[in-house]
């Protein structure tokens, strides 16, 4: 979305990018950008709050208005969890977990080979 915005940008076209990868947005050099801080997939606020979304929303219009410089960032006042306790467990992948994904691995790559071999190769 960020090379989108800039491209739209360089034609006239007003953008503002909101998201939850900091590092990511801003090397990209996008000229306007709300930074929320959540867990990836959650930059517009919390599922089903609508107040907090609406808020959201309401920042990214207003710096669409008002941010004269390029590359300008603001970031929502918002805490997903007061402990942060998210960012220690956010997309973790415990040792079970990832002996589960090798075999179910292991079983499709099996499969395919069979099918390849039996002349009856499609996508599994």
């Amino acid at each position: 979305m960020s090379l989108v915005a800039r491209h739209l940008e360089s034609n006239g076209i007003p953008t503002v990018i909101v998201g939850s990868a900091r590092d990511i947005v801003e090397q990209a050099g996008v000229p306007r950008f709300v930074f929320v801080d959540y867990p990836l997939g959650n930059p517009m606020g919390r599922p089903y709050d609508v107040a907090e979304q609406q808020m959201v929303l309401g920042m990214a219009l207003d710096l669409l208005e008002r941010a004269y410089l390029p590359r300008t960032t603001v970031q929502a006042p918002l805490v997903w969890d007061v402990t942060e306790s998210w960012r220690a467990d956010y997309m973790r992948v415990s040792d079970e977990l990832r002996e589960q994904w090798a075999r179910e691995g292991e079983e499709r790559r099996r499969k395919q080979a069979e099918a390849k071999r039996s002349g009856k190769a499609r996508g599994i």
